[in-house]
C-alpha cells in the first residue's frame, strides 16, 4: 500500500521529503482510520491548504499535526453519525436558569469589555430598547457561553495596508469615548450608492425541474462561447475535431472530463468537444509535454496539439483564459454590446478614484451550542463603533447544519427565528446608524428558511421598515457600490475545486500559491461555479444556471466564503491579445466563518480606493 500512497501524493503534485518515514506513518494512519490512499491524500490537501504551507512538499515534521487533523475529522464524522445525541431546547435552558435565579441573585460575570466597547454597547442597547426592538432578552444576557468567555477579541489576523497616510473622514475610526461616538453617528457621512446586476432567479420561481436537455445545453453553450472568444482574440485558429487522427498540430476547445471513478488523474483526463466540432465525442489527453497546468472537471480550455492515432490528443500548449477585451461581450446581442462599451468608456473617463469602506462577514452567525446569535450581535456592535459605508452579510443565517436545527429541537419555525433574531438585529443596527447606512444580504443553500436551489433567489425583505437601506442579493450575485463592482457566491466553490483539481509544474520550478490558483479559475472560466458535475450537496438547477452563474467581466472585488483558511489576495487575470498585454487585477476575499463551533471566527474590514494599490484590508477575529 505504501506505493499506492506515494503514487497518490505524486498525482496531486506533492513530493515526499523523508520518503521512507513518511510512508510508514501514512500507512499506519490508513490502517488506524480505515482510509484508502486517495482519502488520505485528500485529507492532506485540506490540511495543507488550512496551514497555508509554502511548498507542496510532505515533511515528516508535519505528520503530528496531520495526525491531529485526521483525528478531528474522525471525531466530527462520529458526532455527525450519532443519531441518539440529545440537544437541549430553549425551554430546558430557561428551566435551569429559573431554578438558579430562585436560589441566588449573584451576577454572572460575562466577557470583560473595554471602556470604549462598553459605552458603545450601552447606547446601542438603549436605542434598541427605546424603539421596542430588543433582539436579545435579559435571560440571554445572563448566559455564560464559550463565545462570551473567549480571550482574543477583535485581534488582527492578517493585514494589507497600502494606505499609510490617508484622510479617514469616511474611513474607520475607533472612538475612545461615548461623546465622540455620538458626534460621529450624527455627523453626515458619505452615502453609498448601490446598483444590483439582476440575472438570477426571481423569488417564488419554479426550480429543480431541470431536464437532461437543460444540462446538455448548459455545457454545450459554455464550450461554444469559449470557442468563439478564443477565435475572436485572433490568437487561435478555428477549433477542429480533436478525435480525428492527424499528424499536424491542431487547436481544439472542449471541457475537461474524468473518465473513471475518483479524482482526476493523468490516465483518466479526457477532453469533450462541442457537438458542432466533434459530435460531443471525448478524447484522452496526454499531458507530458505541458510544463505547467491546472485542470478540474468542467473546466473549458483550448488545447494545441496533435492526435497521431485518433485515440489520444498529445497536448503541447494550454489556453485556459479568455482575453479581457472580448470576454465580456462575445455572447451579447449588438444592442447590449453597445451599451456595455458606453458603460466601460464612461468608467474609464472618470478620473475621481472611487472610495468605499465596508465590513464583510459570512455565516454561520451563531455558535453551535445555542441560537443566541452572539457573534452577529458583536459584529453589528463593532460596525456601530466604526461606521462603515456598507456591511455585507453572506449566509447561512439559519444554518441547516446547526445541531439544534438538524435535531429539530428549536421551539420556533425557521422563518420566525430569522425574523426575530437576524432581521431584528439588522433593523436595529440600521435604525441606530441612520439613513446613510447600507447593508447587503446574500442567502446560502444551507439556509434552512430559504429555497434549497442553486442559483438561489434573494430573500424577501420588503416587509422591513428599513427595506430601502437593505439590498437583498441573489446567490451568486453581482452589484456595484459607488462604481466598485463586487461579486459574491456563498457556495464553497474553493473547497470543491480543491478536492477535484490536478496540477503539474516543472520539477525545478516553484509552484504558485494554490489558493490564488483556485480563485483564479473562477475568473478565467467566467463562472461562479465552473465545476461539473457539481459537488455532492449542491442543488444545481441547470435551467436557471447559465445566466445566473456567468461573470461577464472581472469584478473589482470577489467574495468567496469558504471552509478553507481565510485570506485576502490580489489576483491578476488576463493575457495577450493581438500582441498587447492585458491584465485585470481583482481583490479576492475569503472572510472565513464568523462563528466556528462554540467559538468565534473571523470577518474582514476593507477600505478600497479604486484599485488594489490603494486599499487597506484586515482579517479580524470576532
Amino acid at each position: 500500500m505504501q506505493e499506492e500512497i506515494k503514487a497518490e501524493f505524486l498525482k496531486s503534485g506533492f513530493t515526499l521529503d523523508e520518503e521512507e518515514e513518511i510512508l510508514r506513518k501514512c500507512l499506519t494512519f490508513c490502517r488506524d482510520y480505515s482510509l484508502q490512499p486517495s482519502d488520505l491524500v485528500s485529507s492532506w490537501e485540506v490540511y495543507y491548504l488550512n496551514r497555508q504551507l509554502d511548498e507542496p512538499v510532505v515533511r515528516d515534521a508535519e505528520m503530528d499535526g496531520f495526525l491531529g487533523h485526521l483525528q478531528n475529522e474522525q471525531v466530527g464524522a462520529g458526532v455527525k453519525n450519532d443519531a441518539d445525541l440529545h440537544m437541549y431546547s430553549f425551554k430546558d435552558v430557561d428551566m435551569v436558569l429559573d431554578a438558579e435565579d430562585e436560589d441566588t441573585n449573584n451576577v454572572i460575570l460575562g466577557t470583560p469589555t473595554g471602556k470604549s466597547e462598553k459605552l458603545h454597547l450601552d447606547i446601542y442597547d438603549s436605542a434598541r430598547k427605546a424603539n421596542g426592538n430588543i433582539y436579545s432578552s435579559e435571560r440571554k444576557s445572563k448566559l455564560v457561553t464559550p463565545f462570551g468567555t473567549r480571550s482574543k477579541k477583535f485581534e488582527v489576523k492578517f493585514n494589507i495596508d497600502n494606505l499609510p497616510t490617508i484622510d479617514t473622514a469616511n474611513g474607520f475610526e475607533d472612538h475612545e469615548n461615548l461623546e465622540d461616538g455620538i458626534i460621529k453617528r450624527i455627523r453626515p457621512r458619505k452615502d453609498c450608492s448601490l446598483m444590483v446586476h439582476r440575472s438570477g432567479p426571481e423569488r417564488g420561481c419554479r426550480f429543480l425541474y431541470d431536464r437532461i436537455e437543460d444540462r446538455f445545453n448548459a455545457i454545450e453553450n459554455r464550450i461554444k462561447k469559449h470557442a468563439a472568444a478564443f477565435v475572436a482574440s485572433r490568437l487561435n485558429e478555428e477549433p477542429m475535431d480533436p478525435s480525428v487522427a492527424s499528424q499536424r498540430s491542431i487547436f481544439s476547445v472542449g471541457m475537461i472530463c474524468c473518465e473513471s471513478e475518483g479524482h482526476l488523474n493523468d490516465k483518466s483526463i479526457f477532453l469533450q468537444s462541442s457537438v458542432k466540432h466533434s459530435g460531443g465525442q471525448r478524447v484522452r489527453l496526454e499531458l507530458n509535454k505541458l510544463s505547467r497546468y491546472s485542470f478540474f472537471p468542467g473546466q473549458v480550455v483550448g488545447i494545441k496539439g496533435h492526435n497521431p492515432s485518433g485515440h489520444c490528443l498529445i497536448a503541447s500548449e494550454l489556453v485556459d483564459y479568455i482575453p479581457l477585451s472580448i470576454a465580456a461581450d462575445t455572447d451579447l446581442p449588438p444592442a447590449k454590446k453597445q451599451a456595455l462599451d458606453e458603460e466601460i468608456q464612461a468608467t474609464d473617463l472618470s478620473s475621481t478614484p472611487t472610495e468605499i469602506t465596508m465590513i464583510i462577514a459570512a455565516g454561520p452567525f451563531t455558535t453551535t451550542d445555542n441560537l443566541s446569535f452572539e457573534p452577529l450581535s458583536e459584529l453589528l456592535a463593532y460596525a456601530t463603533r466604526h461606521s462603515p459605508q456598507l456591511v455585507i452579510l453572506l449566509g447561512p443565517f439559519i444554518d441547516s447544519e446547526h445541531p439544534q436545527v438538524k435535531k429539530g429541537t428549536v421551539d420556533l419555525s425557521f422563518d420566525d427565528i430569522f425574523q426575530s433574531e437576524v432581521l431584528r438585529m439588522v433593523q436595529d443596527y440600521l435604525e441606530y446608524m441612520g439613513p446613510t447606512a447600507r447593508l447587503v444580504m446574500i442567502p446560502s443553500v444551507r439556509d434552512a428558511n430559504h429555497d434549497f436551489v442553486f442559483p438561489q433567489p434573494a430573500f424577501d425583505l420588503n416587509s422591513l421598515d428599513v427595506r430601502h437601506q437593505i439590498t437583498s442579493l441573489n446567490n451568486p450575485g453581482i452589484f456595484e457600490a459607488d462604481q466598485v463592482k463586487i461579486g459574491c457566491c456563498t457556495v464553497d466553490i474553493l473547497k470543491h475545486l480543491s478536492g477535484e483539481e490536478m496540477s503539474g509544474y516543472p520539477m525545478d520550478g516553484k509552484p504558485n500559491d494554490r489558493l490564488s490558483r483556485l480563485a483564479s479559475h473562477i475568473l478565467s472560466q467566467r463562472s461562479f461555479y465552473p465545476l461539473y458535475p457539481p459537488a455532492e450537496g449542491v442543488p444545481m438547477d441547470f435551467s436557471l444556471a447559465p445566466e445566473a452563474l456567468h461573470i461577464s467581466s472581472v469584478p473589482d472585488i470577489l467574495i468567496l466564503p469558504s471552509e478553507l483558511k481565510y485570506f485576502v489576495k490580489v489576483l491578476s487575470v488576463g493575457g495577450t491579445n493581438e500582441g498587447e498585454e492585458q491584465m485585470k487585477r481583482c481583490v479576492c476575499i475569503n472572510p472565513g466563518r464568523l462563528a466556528k463551533g462554540e467559538g468565534g471566527g473571523t470577518f474582514v474590514v476593507l477600505k478600497y480606493q479604486g484599485n488594489p494599490d490603494k486599499m487597506n484590508a484586515s482579517i479580524i477575529s470576532i
